[in-house]
């Protein structure tokens, strides 16, 4: 197991997890907006892998003062409740311990919120659709 930086090369291995994770935990309509991401905003995203095989994904980015922003976190549908997930977050939250006095500002669905939640992220806002019909979107914030 090893992360490392995303590589436009993954390109397509980022879709698939998108693909895999495509109506339950994304709507079909934020397919768009992940392609655009991995084509101009990758500077910071890195890939989980097992065995070579990319298995989740997530980026950290710059979000005013003292604030980051939880980009694009996917992991394989194959390996969810496999400890993936975990490992991404004890990641971030590592990051966020080393970075003092930072929080993480999540926009998550009412799907994956609960995940979060585990993390310590608490919810600031709920709209409702608002990644699309019956994708209701969360802000939520984590600070350790």
């Amino acid at each position: 197991m090893q992360f490392r930086r995303y590589r436009a090369e993954d390109r397509q291995a980022c879709l698939r997890l998108f693909d895999e994770n495509c109506p339950t935990a994304f709507a079909p309509n934020e397919r768009r907006d992940f392609e655009q991401f991995l084509d101009d905003a990758v500077d910071r995203y890195e890939l989980y892998l097992i065995d070579g095989e990319v298995a989740g994904a997530f980026g950290l980015y710059p979000d005013g003062p003292d604030r980051l922003a939880l980009r694009w976190i996917i992991v394989s549908s194959g390996k969810q409740r496999r400890g993936v997930g975990s490992a991404v977050m004890n990641r971030i939250v590592a990051e966020l311990r080393r970075s003092t006095g930072v929080t993480l500002r999540i926009s998550a669905s009412h799907k994956s919120a609960p995940f979060f939640a585990k993390f310590g992220a608490r919810e600031r806002d709920r709209i409702p659709n608002g990644w699309g019909p019956g994708m209701h979107r969360v802000e939520m914030d984590l600070s350790v």
